[in-house]
């Protein structure tokens, strides 16, 4: 079968293999050379790819929910979007969600994936109590912070290379809405956009919206959103008369076809980069929207990917600390402006302090995504952000990645040798691997 990452490159052939119980996937396990478990698909580059793949998406059980503690238990196939419909009308939701909810419970756990609140409440395995994990000797293992906290340690963040995830069990956050109440603010320069950042530093979630392809004094304008979960009296107060715990399921749009490479060019980017920086005023504009439209804007355009067409993309995330990130961001928009390679999509996020996993993303500091159609000159362009990076003490996200360096890679994860002293003691005939761990040397 072939298949490939959420950014549609790179494309492999893979023996694709799916399992219902831990006997099914334990005679998968005993019967192939080397292998990677995939959840959903939605790293955008190689490290879910490879020659013989283990799908988790037929394990999907919820099977447990403690309903007065918030803790739930789930299969490691089980989408966050599955999880958030059993939980919601109970008043709770994920104490961590990415930007999209189709993500799987095992490949939140693989990637330790990180939201808008990473600066209040950090990652998602900050709120796991406890892994089951099949060994690649089939030996079924629980680990958590206070069992076999090594093992956890290498599998949150460590991209499936330690085992098969088959359960977690996590926290949730108490709610009283499925609403959340949203304000937009305008910043006209990087500058004023972190100044905006550490004003409302004390606000459970934020974004930002950054315009890549702005200049000069405008470089690295956005619109700064920010929010918190409303409340019965936020509802009353914004006249919302909808149930508080219940949203009405709106109408997706569907992206029925790849596009065209030349339908994404500098004159539609920088057109609709205008139209979105100008819609919002100067002034605070806050409204109560629906935890969806929040969290999960992308999810509602089916298949989006397509829109940079057979060739593909690649989302570029890295990470500045928080003392280097003004000059580090101001040099990185430069060159991205400089090379005529543009990116037209930019999230920016604050970070708080990292944890002690040996793979995980984040450090304390100003994370920024940027989406790049995969082209002429993107690969010499992304060499040279590289080095940026390195230059002030930032490192990349390897869920995003399809094309790091293993330089790169032990230079900036500073526990990179633990966690493949790890892995080769816990897997000596090196039978977990992907696409990406072989390039990173893993």
């Amino acid at each position: 079968m072939r298949i490939s990452g959420w950014g549609n490159y790179p494309k492999i052939e893979s023996d694709l293999s799916y399992f219902k119980s831990v006997d099914e996937l334990k005679e998968l396990v005993a019967n192939r050379e080397h292998f990677i478990a995939r959840g959903a698909g939605l790293s955008y580059g190689d490290s879910s790819l490879s020659k013989n793949t283990i799908s988790t998406l037929e394990f999907n059980r919820i099977l447990a929910f403690d309903e007065k503690q918030g803790i739930i238990t789930c299969e490691a196939g089980v989408h966050f979007k599955d999880v958030i419909k059993a939980v919601i009308l109970k008043g709770w939701f994920l104490s961590v969600t990415p930007g999209t909810k189709f993500v799987t419970v095992g490949g939140a756990v693989a990637s330790d994936v990180h939201g808008k609140n990473h600066h209040k409440v950090g990652t998602f395995s900050d709120h796991v109590l406890a892994i089951d994990i099949m060994l690649p000797d089939g030996q079924v293992v629980t680990c958590s912070k206070s069992e076999n906290h090594d093992l956890f340690k290498a599998t949150c963040g460590g991209m499936g290379l330690t085992g098969i995830i088959l359960t977690a069990t996590f926290t949730l956050k108490r709610i009283e809405t499925a609403y959340i109440k949203q304000a937009y603010k305008r910043a006209g320069n990087l500058d004023e956009l972190i100044n905006l950042f550490e004003q409302f530093r004390d606000v459970s979630y934020s974004i930002a919206w950054v315009d890549c392809l702005s200049k000069r004094s405008k470089l690295g304008r956005g619109i700064l959103i920010y929010g918190e979960h409303a409340t019965r009296k936020d509802l009353e107060e914004f006249h919302v008369s909808r149930k508080p715990l219940f949203i009405k399921k709106e109408t997706k749009l569907s992206i029925p076809f790849e596009f065209p490479n030349f339908a994404l060019n500098w004159f539609l980017g920088k057109t609709f980069n205008c139209l979105v920086f100008h819609k919002h005023s100067n002034t605070i504009n806050t409204s109560i929207v629906d935890y969806d439209s929040f969290f999960y804007p992308l999810d509602r355009v089916h298949n989006w990917n397509r829109v940079y067409g057979h060739r593909g993309s690649t989302e570029y995330q890295f990470v500045l600390p928080k003392e280097s990130s003004r000059e580090g961001l101001m040099a990185i928009f430069d060159k991205i402006n400089k090379s005529k390679i543009y990116s037209y999509f930019a999230g920016l996020k604050l970070f708080g302090k990292g944890n002690d996993n040996y793979l995980s993303f984040p450090i304390h500091g100003y994370t920024l995504a940027l989406e790049f159609p995969v082209a002429k000159g993107l690969f010499e362009l992304l060499a040279d952000l590289d080095k940026l990076v390195l230059e002030y003490g930032g490192r990349l996200y390897i869920s995003k990645d399809m094309r790091m360096s293993g330089m790169m890679f032990k230079k900036t994860y500073i526990n990179s040798e633990k966690f493949q002293i790890y892995k080769q003691k816990l897997d000596k005939g090196n039978k977990l691997q992907s696409l990406q761990s072989k390039r990173l040397g893993i």
